[in-house]
């Protein structure tokens, strides 16, 4: 995205990572949305080559400085490159010697962080409105029957805040179901 005169002022019209080459573009830090002067960081090609293609940790020394800049998205960023290369001595000391506000690594990590995804029993993802098929007899909770092995339940509902959980109808009752007992059908 073409960098805004604010953002290039921010640090003379230098790349705020390398901080050698001129900024050209405006970097917008994930998960941030919002196309804000504090959601961004000014890019020169190079860093941006170099993000894009990863294996160049020599390169990444810069970090070394940028880290300590004042603006949290330019912390975010470079603890972001910083950890890609933690296994390497040098990006641990850097990532170790420096203090950051929780919310500032946190939007770092956001990056490495897996979505919650449900899955059945055979690690296939699932989603709102699929088909499962029972792979065990369940008995179900506070009802007269049971659920026999091989029952076919449609239209699935993702439990939101547990991914170890389905809802489903079997014999017309909604029902929680244990995604580890169920196969996409």
């Amino acid at each position: 995205m073409a960098i805004r005169t604010n953002l290039s002022e921010r640090n003379q019209g230098l790349c705020e990572l390398c901080n050698s080459n001129a900024a050209t573009e405006a970097y917008l830090v994930s998960p941030k949305k919002e196309d804000t002067l504090e959601n961004q960081v000014a890019l020169c090609t190079t860093c941006i080559t170099n993000m894009n293609e990863p294996g160049h940790s020599d390169y990444w020394r810069c970090l070394e400085g940028s880290i300590w800049n004042p603006e949290p998205s330019v912390q975010a960023l470079s603890y972001r490159i910083l950890y890609a290369y933690r296994n390497e001595d040098w990006a641990e000391n850097v990532i170790s010697s420096v203090e950051l506000d929780e919310h500032v690594i946190q939007w770092a990590l956001s990056a490495y962080e897996a979505a919650d995804v449900h899955k059945d029993t055979y690690g296939n993802t699932l989603v709102n409105g699929d088909t499962v098929v029972l792979t065990q007899a369940l008995n179900v909770k506070g009802t007269s029957f049971s659920a026999a092995k091989g029952t076919v339940v449609k239209k699935i509902r993702l439990v939101p805040d547990n991914t170890g959980q389905i809802e489903g109808k079997i014999n017309e009752q909604t029902i929680v179901i244990l995604t580890k007992y169920v196969k996409k059908g």
